[in-house]
This record gives structure tokens, sequence and C-alpha cells, in this order.
């Protein structure tokens, strides 16, 4: 049993009975003040009753709301499809990630609820936090920000890119705490290690927004870095964190999550592979059975650590063709609007790869007829719709598989 001062609050801890009466005893009303308060709600739940559910089977007759679902409602009803609670006038941010789906922030230092994370993780009061995560469009630098904010940490937002001042400021504020994706922190130190700047002061790394593979793990313990993976996602926040035990990650205690059949909404037996759905207690955004897309599956036991909550194997693909890339999702559709942009193409596949333990993609092409300069021309298309940089092949269109993929995620994780 770890020592008190580790835990967060008590509420990592409590017996597993004790969780589940307390969470839908808040869903209960949770489920009220969404029907009461958000319109797509309203409608999607008009014949339940939300002191009718209190138990997973329940939950589990409601249905699952997924991306594309939330798309739709935002272009009917934009900005956020009838899903926010509040006015414009008491909204503090609005974020957007791929897809496009809009998201409502918020300003309460509790928002997306990283702070538990980020105590798991080594961070305390005090701690410079380095937060390399995106400032532009997406959530991800303001959800650790807030987290930060929780527990009393000075943030310093460095963002991606410019790596060479990013060194240098490493080397000049000494951070203890760095968050962002892993592959980053590794270029980041081995920077200033070129630069023959002093990092020594980074002790501890939340990362999280693409696979943090062992040998990358590996290389930052030889250095003094300690890194935790975390697992949220844009619209739900924080849902799963890593632990000293680093047995698998623990569910957190502000959602209830479930494991369904990929694409359906029953869920399946506990360590069976499912897509990873979400109930969330955002008064703001009220997400109902929220289908992430995701994979895992249920670690059995509790984690040595202490903490009582479920653990889950950590992200384990997607249910569809998506897949996340330097921390950004590239949908199939996303394929299609650039194939779209260039009328000379006539198939397309986007293979990606992690070879070095640093993301990358290749959209190959096979064309309807030569075309010069064809290349360059994509690869500005790549970067315009995904907001990512990607290589581009023209290629024979007997080279490209007719199974049916437009992405090919050929990266390892092991």
């Amino acid at each position: 049993m770890a020592a008190a001062d580790e835990f967060y609050d008590a509420l990592e801890t409590r017996d597993a009975e004790t969780r589940e009466a307390e969470l839908f005893a808040r869903l209960k009303a949770q489920l009220a003040h969404a029907k009461a308060k958000a319109p797509f709600f309203a409608a999607t739940l008009a014949d339940v009753a939300p002191e009718d559910i209190s138990a997973r089977a329940a939950l589990a007759r409601l249905p699952v709301v997924r991306k594309p679902d939330l798309a739709k409602a935002q272009r009917e009803k934009p900005p956020f499809g009838g899903v926010c609670t509040l006015p414009m006038t008491e909204i503090a941010s609005v974020f957007m990630s791929p897809g496009p789906i809009f998201e409502p922030g918020g300003d309460d230092a509790t928002y997306g609820r990283f702070s538990r994370a980020l105590w798991a993780a080594g961070v305390r009061p005090g701690d410079l936090i380095y937060n390399t995560f995106s400032y532009h469009l997406t959530p991800a630098a303001q959800l650790v920000e807030l987290g930060g904010r929780a527990l009393n940490c000075p943030v310093f937002p460095g963002g991606i890119g410019n790596t060479e001042l990013q060194a240098q400021s490493l080397a000049t504020l000494k951070p203890r705490a760095y968050c962002g994706t892993p592959s980053f922190l590794k270029i980041l130190v081995e920077k200033a290690d070129e630069l023959g700047l002093d990092t020594s002061s980074l002790a501890k790394g939340l990362v999280g927004a693409e696979a943090l593979l062992p040998a990358v793990r590996q290389a930052l313990a030889a250095r003094g870095i300690e890194v935790s993976n975390v697992y949220g996602t844009a619209d739900l926040g924080l849902i799963a964190y890593e632990s000293s035990a680093r047995e698998g990650m623990i569910v957190d205690e502000n959602i209830i999550l479930e494991l369904v059949e990929p694409g359906g909404s029953e869920p399946v037996a506990e360590g069976e592979l499912g897509e990873v759905v979400v109930t969330t207690f955002n008064p703001v955004y009220p997400l109902i059975r929220f289908g992430t897309g995701d994979l895992s599956a249920v670690l059995p036991g509790a984690s040595p650590c202490g903490r009582t909550n479920t653990r889950i194997r950590g992200w384990m693909g997607r249910a569809d063709q998506s897949a996340k890339v330097r921390g950004m999702f590239v949908h199939p559709s996303n394929v299609g609007d650039i194939v779209r942009r260039h009328p000379e193409i006539a198939k397309a596949r986007l293979e990606i790869g992690n070879e070095g333990g640093r993301d990358s993609m290749l959209l190959k092409v096979a064309l309807r007829e030569p075309a010069e300069g064809l290349e360059s021309a994509v690869a500005a298309s790549i970067q315009a719709v995904l907001k990512l940089r990607g290589e581009v092949a023209v290629v024979d269109a007997a080279s490209l598989p007719d199974d049916g993929k437009i992405i090919d995620d050929r990266r390892k994780f092991d």
C-alpha cells in the first residue's frame, strides 16, 4: 500500500461498491441536467427517466454518441450542436479538434481534471511545468495548464516547435516537470545536448497524445527523467493515467468508463478488447456515453500503488481506420479531403510509421495521368488539412492493395 500522501484525494482508495454507488448517484443528477439544459440530450434521452439509471446495466441501454453524431449536430446547430449548456457569454474559450468538432472550454482549475494525473506523475505544488502540448486550436495545453493551476504549479507555455529556443528556455528556467509528447521531450533534451545546455533539472514528465515506446521511456529514465503516461481526449478531458506501479492505466475518479463492442453499444466481458465509452460529469459539456473510437481492455485486480479504481491497458488502437499522429487524429475522411483537392489522383493510401520512435506519414498516390510537381502540391495539402507534415510518393496503382484501407497504420508499440 502506498503512503497516504501519494494519493491526490480519498476518492482514489474507495472500495468498488462505494465508488459505483456514488458515481451512479451523481449520474442521475447529470442526466437530468443534460436533458434540461442541452437540447441534443433532451432529444437523445427523451424517453429516459434519469432516476431509473442506477446501475451499469441500465446505462448500457442508452445510445452511444460518437464523433460523427456530434459533427452532424454541430453542422445543423453550430457551434456546439446543442450539447453545451451555457450561452456564449458564459464560455471561457472555444477549441477545435479534427472532425471538425468544436468544444467549449472552461477556466475552472478542475476543468479537464488533469491535476490528478499530474499528481500521480509526481508533480507537486510549486513545481514549474514546462508545457509543450499545442496551444493552437486544440485544448490539450489548456487542460494541462488548468491542472497545474489546481496544484498551485506555474506553467510555462512552450507549445510545439522552435526546438533550439525551447532547449535554451529549459536550461534557463530549470523546470522540474515536463508535459507534452514523449518524442518531443526526447528531441528537446537531445537538442540541448548538441548545444551544450544543462537540462538536468527535469525529473518528472506527464506524456501523452502518442504511444510511449519502451525505448523512449528507457532513454529518458537514463537521464533521470521519470515519465508517466496519460490518456485523455479533447472532448472528455482525463480518462486514465499511469501511476508509479507502471501496471496499466487507472481510470479517472470523475467519469464512468465502459468498454463496448467496437462500433456498437453492448459492453464486452472483462478482459476483452472493446471501444472506450465515457460518461462525464462536466456540467458545461455533459457527454453521455461518448464513444471515443479508441480500443482498450480491463486489467484484472487493483494496482499495487494502492489506488482501487479500474485499470485499463491504455490505448490499443482504433475501432475504425482513424489514427492519432503526433497528438492529432487523422481520419479516412481527411485523406479524402486531400485527394479531392487534386483531381489527378486516382487512388491514395496513407501509411503511418514510427521508425526511430517518431511518427511519420507517407501518402502513396496513384495518378490518372502524369503531373509535374504534384508531390509538393499534395504535401502542402496534407499540411493544410491535417496540420501535420507528411511525405508524398507517386506509385503504380497496382502496388496499392485493394483491401478497402485508406489509412494503413504500420507502427509497432512494443
